[in-house]
């Protein structure tokens, strides 16, 4: 008579089987599991400095074990699309939101609703008015227009006349950096005269038209102070086409461009930022904030003056980055 094996062989076995069929994990599995995102919104996407932002906010990401997505509208004054991309990243339940509003105002009520819905939310490079955000990392914006004006007093010998191209009207630190700059040619260079101030908007194809009918208006002018990268390359393609070499520019945030007016005497002076710093620090205080651990209010992330004779200072050299 055939005698089949027992119960207790069959399930003895069948342990032995399975335990040496047993499969490992492929790495899609493992990458299925939770996923810790955080949403960094700049005003740009495309430009050096906000892809330099990118590359910090990255860094921190991967420190602190978080997924960055990165989205923006496609100009600086596109304030709908950015309350939009708001409303996505909360969509795909993203643990945090690092802010650079468009505008001042408009982008209060979508950090409001980020507060009720209680996702943290930290602002970087230009200022909000809203209370309900974790931290504000950014530069000390009025104190660059003041170290711009210093500048522009010491290439002017402290008197001249001088134009202003400002940027679009609600920028917190566009407005801050002119506030800055005015303020001080005021109260430390009496024998300096703005004759001029007006707006390039978004583009330095705006800047330049605007520069020119300036200078059209004002022939007699000395110097000249650009708010912001856009503004700056705009300004000094203006000084460039009428041949204006004889006007001292000082530009703020680099460019290519204007690094090359740095080293053939077109540009005086460039301010610029950490936006490396801006994108690191707007994270890190998020990731801190889900561990319960808290970050200053204010975070400088701070400024420094580039003319020619400190170019090829190190430090000055990581923060113009590529552009060099």
């Amino acid at each position: 008579m055939k005698k089949f094996p027992s119960f207790a062989a069959l399930l003895v076995a069948a342990i032995i089987f399975g335990a040496g069929c047993e499969k490992e994990p492929t790495a899609t599995e493992i990458a299925s599991g939770p996923r810790h995102l955080i949403a960094v919104i700049p005003k740009l996407t495309n430009t050096v400095f906000w892809q330099s932002v990118l590359a910090g906010a990255q860094e921190a990401g991967k420190d602190y074990g978080y997924e960055i997505i990165w989205d923006g509208p496609d100009r600086e004054t596109n304030s709908v699309r950015q309350i939009q991309i708001v409303d996505e990243a909360i969509a795909r339940h993203v643990e945090g939101i690092v802010l650079a509003p468009v505008d001042r105002q408009y982008l209060v009520p979508s950090v409001d609703k980020l507060a009720e819905l209680k996702i943290p939310c930290a602002i970087i490079d230009s200022g909000l008015d809203a209370v309900h955000f974790v931290s504000f990392a950014s530069t000390d914006n009025y104190r660059g227009g003041v170290l711009a004006a210093q500048q522009m007093g010491h290439v002017l010998g402290g008197k001249g006349n001088v134009l202003v191209v400002r940027h679009i009207a609600g920028s917190h630190a566009a407005i801050k950096r002119v506030s800055g700059f005015i303020d001080t040619i005021s109260n430390d260079f009496p024998g300096i005269k703005i004759v001029d101030s007006q707006s390039g908007q978004d583009a330095a194809e705006i800047s330049k038209q605007v520069t020119e009918e300036m200078l059209r208006r004002h022939p007699d002018v000395q110097g000249l102070f650009a708010c912001n990268v856009d503004m700056s390359v705009g300004a000094l393609l203006a000084l460039q086409e009428q041949k204006r070499t004889d006007v001292k520019m000082v530009a703020f945030d680099p460019d290519k461009s204007l690094i090359d007016g740095l080293r053939s005497g077109e540009v005086a002076a460039i301010i610029v930022q950490d936006p490396y710093k801006m994108g690191y620090e707007g994270v890190k205080v998020l990731a801190l904030h889900n561990k319960g651990q808290t970050s200053p209010r204010l975070i400088d992330t701070g400024l420094a003056v580039v003319t020619s004779e400190n170019l090829t200072d190190p430090k000055i050299m990581r923060l113009l980055g590529e552009q060099q």
